[in-house]
């Protein structure tokens, strides 16, 4: 058996079907040309692997192949497809995507020329589709992935919740913590999530394996991931460590740039860049007073947060503040639009304000405005304007 075939084999054997993401239904796998593109971690192997589990009945039609094969050390994407053609096989699963250098154009020689060929191919957060590729853009199906729900966690579980809606959270929060209540413990639940329950490999490993893993996973993402998209020198990713460094041991508040960029011995210009390039990384989450008119332009954010609860642990910091916030931006900003008020924590689609805090937090921040809540720790069920933290767990 040559080297794709025994890896293709070797990691459909260990992939299971007990859990299948809800991103899995919402892909239109019939699309002859497919990307899934999300950090390190979240399982995008994991996802297009159970694709070939679920729909091949004879394996031989599809083939998984990783960038990282030896196979690949003189060949490229064209001789995958004539290999693919010599060998009957009509789906093609490739994954990391990033490290086949000029990837997209040959992406796009794949689709003019192998026109039989279904492809489906996972991608680093950080890629982006040069419209110099002529038509890719037009023919290719992006999707974005992102690690686990505190829902997905709990369903991955076991468990059946369907996802909420930010209304339901703001207006009809009580009937659905109730509900939920009844059937778990969810302050219990949360704080096991919160730790390491982002990641899908909480599964297999213990706490503390789970959060080295998540250790490495940032470190594998400066060093080799950004690399492999973006020309970067090494002092900048060196910059980039110390840039985390700090996040991991300060309180989050608004970000003093000329202070920070002080603290690096780099300019302000740079510094932005570089807050940008953490946020493309799926490493940190930016926030702003108004949406930028254009997604792509590069600009000074009014705060900074680490991308998910889990990776603040992993990085050696339990700031109850900084996991708080970072838990209910991680969770809302996956559907709905998050900004840094004036007075308060996250602004939700440009109308709803919200504090973030403890049990025993008041409104006096947020007090006389309106459409203001307060979002607690450490309570089950809530009343009024006061909403439990863990129930934005169930947005996605």
């Amino acid at each position: 058996m040559d080297l794709l075939r025994r890896q293709h084999e070797l990691i459909l054997k260990e992939t299971s079907l007990k859990y299948v993401r809800d991103i899995y239904n919402t892909i239109d796998w019939t699309e002859p040309l497919i990307g899934i593109k999300g950090a390190r971690g979240v399982g995008k192997t994991t996802l297009m692997v159970q694709r070939i589990l679920m729909t091949f009945n004879d394996s031989k039609n599809a083939l998984y192949v990783s960038l990282d094969n030896l196979w690949f050390g003189n060949r490229n994407l064209i001789d995958l497809a004539e290999y693919a053609l010599e060998n009957g096989i009509t789906h093609l699963f490739i994954d990391e995507i990033h490290k086949m250098k000029g990837w997209e154009r040959q992406i796009k020689n794949l689709a003019d020329i192998y026109s039989t060929l279904h492809i489906v191919f996972t991608g680093s957060s950080i890629l982006e589709i040069d419209n110099s590729t002529g038509d890719l853009s037009r023919r290719l199906r992006l999707y974005d992935m992102s690690g686990l729900s505190f829902r997905e966690y709990l369903n991955i579980q076991g468990h059946d919740f369907k996802r909420l809606d930010l209304q339901d959270i703001l207006f009809d929060h009580q009937r659905h913590g109730l509900a939920i209540k009844e059937i778990i413990n969810p302050l219990e639940l949360l704080k096991k999530y919160l730790k390491c329950g982002y990641y899908p490999f909480f599964l297999k490993y213990k706490t503390d394996s789970s959060l080295d893993r998540i250790a490495n996973i940032v470190e594998t993402t400066l060093e080799r991931d950004i690399p492999a998209v973006i020309r970067i020198e090494y002092e900048t990713l060196q910059k980039a460590k110390h840039l985390l460094a700090i996040m991991a041991m300060e309180a989050p508040s608004p970000l003093n740039a000329s202070r920070t960029a002080q603290t690096l011995g780099i300019n302000h210009a740079i510094l932005i860049k570089l807050l940008y390039l953490l946020s493309k990384a799926c490493i940190i989450r930016l926030l702003y007073y108004k949406t930028p008119s254009n997604p792509k332009a590069i600009q000074k954010p009014q705060k900074i947060l680490f991308n998910n609860a889990s990776m603040i642990y992993a990085l050696g910091d339990e700031n109850l503040g900084k996991i708080r916030e970072t838990f209910v931006a991680s969770m809302i900003g996956e559907r709905y639009e998050i900004g840094y008020p004036k007075r308060g924590d996250l602004l939700v689609e440009k109308r709803y304000l919200l504090e973030i805090g403890g049990h025993k937090k008041s409104f006096e921040q947020i007090a006389n405005l309106p459409d203001s809540f307060l979002v607690l720790d450490d309570i089950e069920v809530g009343i009024g304007n006061k909403i439990p933290m863990w129930l934005f767990g169930f947005i996605y």
